[in-house]
């Protein structure tokens, strides 16, 4: 049995059904939804009110996830962060507060630091090195010596490898270096 068939479009031009005739029935079927935006996951830590993981549509901003965290608690240093950020999957987002902020300087703008704040320990310049607590010129100069002897970082704990870097230096910066 051959069957007539006949599409139609919504004021979008969106195809919604299609009717088919046969000798028998006349039947609609659903050819297509609309689409779900699709969510991503945000960790948002650090200076915010309530700090968690939060489901955000895809293509929202750094400020959509703070503002879910319940805004920038009154420790936060709003300079540190790129509100105006794209967000993407997976992504986790640290409100620094003043002192650490302080800590690092003026924030996320040379080679060796990124958006998140944190400095690429394989990019970094000697004077961002210089802006992490408990690292002098000493320190700097042996992990930029290490890092070329080495090849680079692959991952933050190497930095205990080099002499006078253990434990308590450490503990001070790992939450503001990484290794990319």
């Amino acid at each position: 049995m051959m069957s007539a068939c006949a599409r139609r479009s919504n004021e979008e031009g969106i195809l919604v059904s299609q009717d088919c005739l046969d000798a028998e029935s006349k039947e609609e079927v659903e050819l297509s939804e609309p689409k779900e935006t699709e969510e991503i996951y945000v960790q948002v830590c650090g200076a915010v009110k309530h700090p968690g993981v939060y489901s955000l549509p895809q293509g929202s901003r750094v400020f959509q996830a703070v503002e879910l965290a319940g805004g920038l608690s009154k420790e936060a240093d709003a300079k540190s962060l790129n509100q105006a950020e794209s967000l993407s999957d997976g992504q986790m987002i640290k409100v620094l507060t003043k002192e650490e902020a302080k800590a690092l300087g003026d924030g996320p703008t040379n080679a060796g630091s990124t958006d998140d704040g944190k400095i690429n320990l394989n990019t970094a310049t000697r004077e961002e090195l210089l802006r992490l607590s408990g690292i002098g010129d000493a320190k700097a100069d042996s992990i930029l010596a290490w890092r070329e002897q080495h090849g680079g970082f692959s991952q933050i704990e190497d930095l205990m490898k080099i002499e006078g870097i253990k434990e308590g230096v450490f503990s001070k910066i790992r939450d503001y270096v990484k290794v990319r």
